[in-house]
């Protein structure tokens, strides 16, 4: 499909980024992309989120590269997406549905299709006033006899009967989590999660790791479902490691909440590990962006240790750093070249021995 990109700068300093961001976000979704219009603002425009120029030029240029749709770095309101779409003539997606859909591409198991279809119909369900704009009250006549309920309450009320279902659906998934967790936690088994920035290497690493056959690409979301196995390291014994979804900056508040019971194998991990892309420009960025959805599934406090991926792009060599205390702080690895998974071992060994101690120290406080 043609696109033609709008990407809109607001005054950021990592908007180059952004925007490189967004267009692997758009060939991932299999975009062909025919056109990219920056628009420079200090806020929003309430109608267009660009103003009025902006929109014309956008047109203009759509016509001349012949684009099927566009695209737009930002969140639209629904208003904003119905007053583009009504300048364009042609179907506007903006970033959360881009993810959305890219989600919805990438998702292999029935929980993973199942958030990502709650998330979409939540979504849909603030927009369907776009979709049935040119609706008013049912007519009647044969077969449109009825309730004299507008094709707008229709919608909605079955889209919140789906939202229902798959909440419950969802909730029995998250049950059967527990009970493996609490199953895990009966063996004596240190659960380690992998977290990070989307195409930082985590799938590589655990499969580095564990020797699993995860899916891995060079690309934004290519493991969206939770993968778990069981391996062995010395003075850790039976470690149980989950590679888990990468994060990404403004990554929807729905999405985030859609997949609450994938990430719980995170918030109940006993280690993080951070990945880390030790090759991108935007690595302290990224680790922010990361750190600051963990705080918002309630994971901050959970131990963590950086592991910075990827060091044979960058000639670095595998090592341990060591913070004042003396704690490790950051491990250097190569997922692809396996260097420095010795390294990585005997640091989850190190940390796990730490945090086991801790929480036998809390247990017998809380039994005094």
């Amino acid at each position: 499909m043609r696109a033609l990109i709008i990407s809109v700068d607001l005054g950021d300093l990592d908007h180059p980024a952004h925007a490189q961001e967004f267009v692997m976000l758009a060939e991932g979704a299999g975009a062909e992309i025919v056109g990219t219009l920056t628009a420079r603002r200090d806020r929003p425009d309430a109608k267009f989120f660009i103003g009025s120029g902006k929109v014309e030029e956008g047109v203009a240029l759509a016509k001349a590269v012949l684009a099927d749709i566009v695209l737009f770095d930002q969140p639209l309101s629904p208003a904003q997406q119905r007053n583009l779409e009504r300048e364009f003539n042609l179907r506007v997606v903006d970033r959360v549905a881009l993810i959305l859909d890219i989600f919805a591409l990438r998702a292999k198991s029935h929980e993973g299709k199942l958030q990502v279809e709650l998330a979409q119909l939540q979504h849909l369900s603030t927009r369907l006033t776009r979709l049935w704009s040119h609706l008013e009250r049912q007519r009647g006549g044969i077969g449109m006899r009825g309730p004299g309920e507008s094709q707008l309450e229709m919608d909605r009320r079955m889209i919140g009967s789906k939202v229902r279902m798959l909440r419950e659906r969802l909730d029995r998934v998250e049950r059967q989590r527990i009970t493996q967790r609490r199953a895990r936690a009966r063996g004596g088994a240190l659960s380690v999660s992998l977290v990070g920035y989307t195409n930082a290497g985590k799938s590589t690493l655990f499969n580095a790791l564990t020797r699993a056959g995860a899916y891995a690409a060079d690309q934004l979301f290519a493991t969206l479902d939770t993968t778990t196995r069981r391996i062995w390291i010395e003075a850790a014994g039976s470690v149980v490691i989950s590679d888990t979804v990468g994060f990404i900056r403004d990554l929807p508040p729905n999405l985030i909440a859609a997949f609450r019971a994938t990430l719980e194998e995170t918030v109940h991990a006993d280690l993080l590990l951070h990945v880390v892309d030790a090759a991108s420009p935007q690595r302290d960025e990224q680790i922010f962006e990361v750190n600051k959805v963990l705080a918002e599934i309630g994971a901050a406090e959970i131990p963590t240790l950086l592991v910075y991926n990827k060091i044979d792009r960058v000639g670095l060599e595998p090592r341990i750093e060591r913070d004042a205390h003396g704690t490790i702080a950051r491990v250097f690895v190569s997922a692809t070249e396996r260097a420095g998974l010795d390294a990585l071992r005997g640091a989850i060994a190190e940390i796990g021995q730490i945090a086991g101690n801790n929480a036998a120290n809390q247990e017998n406080l809380q039994s005094e």
